[in-house]
């Protein structure tokens, strides 16, 4: 579903993969990120790989769950297989360890939840317009 942008806000066409356990948090991502740009949301990585075969993303929204067990080779895995794309880590907090931990492994940034339409924009636009480590809170 599109949502009408602002007039002074193009469409971008960016694609963005949502990877993320919680169907409630991939669905509102994907609902959130699908106004402005080309939004897939997946319960596995298996998936998103899968999808890549025809269709590479620019960000990888990833859900801090993917990270509880060997973080450091799915890091590496995402970032071998999807070489070109961004990795945010979707978190509870921003100083969750494990998010934190992210950073020096291989992630580009955390997104805290709660989420907003704006905060959520805003990181993906950092990500991609500035390819910085940067943290930003969405509530």
């Amino acid at each position: 579903m599109r949502i009408h942008p602002e007039p002074f806000r193009p469409v971008e066409n960016r694609r963005i993969f949502v990877v993320e356990d919680d169907e409630i948090i991939r669905s509102a991502l994907q609902f959130i990120l699908d106004d402005r740009n080309e939004a897939h949301a997946f319960r596995s990585l298996d998936l998103a790989f899968a999808k890549a075969a025809n269709v590479r993303p620019d960000v990888v929204l990833l859900g801090i769950g993917f990270l509880q067990s060997d973080g450091k080779r799915r890091l590496a895995e995402i970032a071998c297989r999807l070489s070109d794309a961004k990795i945010l880590i979707v978190a509870d907090s921003l100083r969750d360890p494990l998010a934190l931990r992210s950073l020096d492994e291989g992630a580009h940034g955390v997104l805290g939840k709660p989420i907003t339409f704006d905060s959520v924009h805003g990181k993906v636009n950092t990500v991609l317009d500035e390819s910085s480590l940067s943290l930003v809170s969405l509530g």
